[in-house]
């Protein structure tokens, strides 16, 4: 019963994880930028894995996608290539975490699904390291622009995707180490054993049969002439 508990809260969190963490893909604010004026704030530069924009204080944005992926910086197309990863490692991490619980009717014995689960934990933890990775990557280049003195360009801050990245990638990894765990707790699990008492004889289990039945034959009464 602990088990299937165990099971069903990780499979809560890793299905949670790997929402944030496909919600992350799409969201806008990788990186942020503002210029303050004396009162408003009069533009907001902000950034993502696919464009870069600018918003202004009447919050009109304009938008630029980056033209080929050929000409973009080596670590945003490492970022992609991990986010899309993380995102398509969970989808199959949540399939088969759904066949090897056990609170589900498929999957085979419970043997068999502990080794599903486990093989599904393991798929949670590669997603869950692909985003963490890909979300410290980005913030990594952006905090070293960012204390770099020589850099002049426009310097941004970390946005909002990277901390719902990290978050969903920790509930990921957290929830595959569950997961994990189930296969050890199954082969822990006591077994039931079978005494053997060897082959036995027809002759001997005729005697046997023969001397649990008990004589139910009356005592036989002799005359006192019959001792003669």
């Amino acid at each position: 019963m602990a088990s299937t508990s165990a099971e069903i809260i990780a499979f809560l969190l890793t299905i949670s994880g790997w929402v944030l963490v496909s919600s992350t893909l799409p969201t806008d604010y990788w990186k942020v930028s503002t210029i303050d004026g004396t009162v408003i704030t009069t533009a907001t530069f902000w950034a993502n894995l696919w464009k870069t924009c600018v918003t202004d204080s009447t919050g009109v944005s304009n938008c630029k996608d980056f033209p080929s992926m050929l000409a973009l910086d080596g670590y945003i197309q490492a970022c992609r290539g991990l986010m899309i990863s993380a995102v398509c490692l969970g989808f199959f991490g949540a399939i088969f975490g759904l066949v090897g619980m056990k609170c589900t009717k498929v999957g085979g014995s419970d043997q068999t699904k502990a080794k599903i689960a486990c093989l599904a934990g393991l798929i949670f933890i590669l997603s869950g390291l692909c985003s963490m990775t890909s979300c410290s990557l980005y913030a990594n280049r952006i905090t070293s622009e960012f204390f770099d003195p020589s850099f002049v360009a426009q310097k941004y801050e970390l946005g909002a995707a990277l901390f719902i990245g990290w978050a969903g990638a920790s509930l990921c990894i957290i929830g595959g180490s569950i997961f994990c765990f189930s296969i050890a707790e199954n082969s822990n699990s006591p077994r039931r054993g079978y005494a053997y008492n060897g082959a036995t004889s027809v002759m001997s289990s005729r005697t046997k049969v023969h001397n649990s039945i008990p004589d139910k034959t009356p005592p036989k009464h002799f005359d006192k002439n019959a001792y003669v």
